[in-house]
């Protein structure tokens, strides 16, 4: 998912994706220390989805934080 997509959500769906992104991470990693992940990729992927979410949420504290 973009940013621009993610800075469509509202603060609760924002949670919601992070808390599932978070879940797969977890569940790639032990699939990948299980020996059975087929797509290592997904695991770079995955934290790359998190680090967007956590900066549109920064991004948010800012703004209401410079009111």
């Amino acid at each position: 998912m973009r940013a621009k997509d993610l800075r469509d959500l509202t603060d609760e769906e924002l949670d919601l994706q992070l808390h599932e992104r978070r879940q797969e991470l977890f569940n790639l990693r032990f699939q990948s220390a299980t020996g059975a992940l087929e797509n290592s990729a997904r695991l770079r992927l995955a934290k790359r989805e998190i680090a967007r979410i956590l900066t549109v949420r920064n991004e948010r504290e800012a703004t209401v934080e410079q009111r």
